[in-house]
């Protein structure tokens, strides 16, 4: 397909076949120590289907807030635990941070994934008070866009949303209607104009920061850049990084990343 080369990444990363199992010792390893240390719920229930459960990691002592991070893949791939790794930073600096697995395509529409967890939200804001920021990358970058969208998340839950930060998102879903994974979303012109933030516009009062690393593809930088145009927020490009080590950041509770995400 005409796109199907821009928007592909591991072809132009190097080692990129290395990163997955990476992710996954490291996941691994974090859920390990935050179990033995009594700090975390796995497999917390959200809705009746397999994947449909959020692992919760908790701070010592109380938490200041709670951040959401939903994982990439396309909309294809992966599940929660390849990702716990990524609450090392944010748990460090006092945060709560829930991970939620979902349905995948074809099995489900790209819609229908909005939706998940946009019903996955509440139920994690039910387990941690104050203040509620979203992270996601790639894919997961969509969904928390499109999670500040009005009309998703019940209006208590809204009003908790004091941040968001999309990491290298797909915030335009139009040019996928010219890859061959849109044999799998099924996606029509009037499909991918409904779950395109770009079209959107954000609740008052959340503040917005699009992120992507300096070294990915131009279409990803691209993408980044029409979300901060659309919703006028500010664009971070990390330089030095491409699309699988842009989340390093949220590792490091001292780094830039962490710091707008959380600060």
């Amino acid at each position: 397909m005409e796109l199907d080369d821009a928007y592909a990444n591991g072809a132009y990363i190097d080692g990129a076949e290395e990163f997955p199992p990476r992710w996954a010792r490291a996941a691994a390893g974090f859920r390990e120590g935050m179990l033995e240390a009594g700090l975390a719920e796995l497999d917390v229930p959200y809705g009746e289907g397999a994947r449909h459960c959020f692992d919760l990691f908790k701070p010592e002592g109380t938490a200041k807030g709670l951040l959401v991070f939903v994982h990439g893949g396309y909309w294809l791939a992966f599940n929660k635990s390849s990702w716990s790794h990524c609450a090392q930073g944010a748990v460090e600096a006092g945060w709560a941070v829930a991970m939620p697995s979902y349905d995948l395509a074809p099995e489900v529409s790209i819609a229908e994934i909005t939706h998940q967890i946009a019903r996955m939200i509440p139920e994690a804001a039910a387990m941690v008070a104050g203040p509620i920021h979203l992270a996601g990358h790639s894919a997961g970058g969509h969904l928390v866009a499109r999670m500040v969208v009005p009309g998703l998340l019940p209006d208590a839950v809204a009003k908790r949303v004091k941040r968001v930060m999309p990491i290298s998102p797909v915030a335009d879903l139009r040019p996928l209607l010219k890859t061959s994974m849109n044999e799998k979303f099924k996606m029509d012109e009037s499909d991918a104009r409904a779950e395109s933030p770009v079209l959107q516009q954000p609740l008052d009062g959340v503040e917005v920061i699009a992120w992507v690393g300096g070294e990915e593809r131009p279409v990803f930088i691209e993408q980044a850049a029409a979300l901060g145009e659309a919703w006028e927020c500010d664009c971070v490009i990390d330089p030095g990084k491409h699309h699988f080590d842009v989340i390093d950041g949220l590792q490091d509770r001292d780094g830039r990343m962490i710091s707008r995400l959380l600060g």
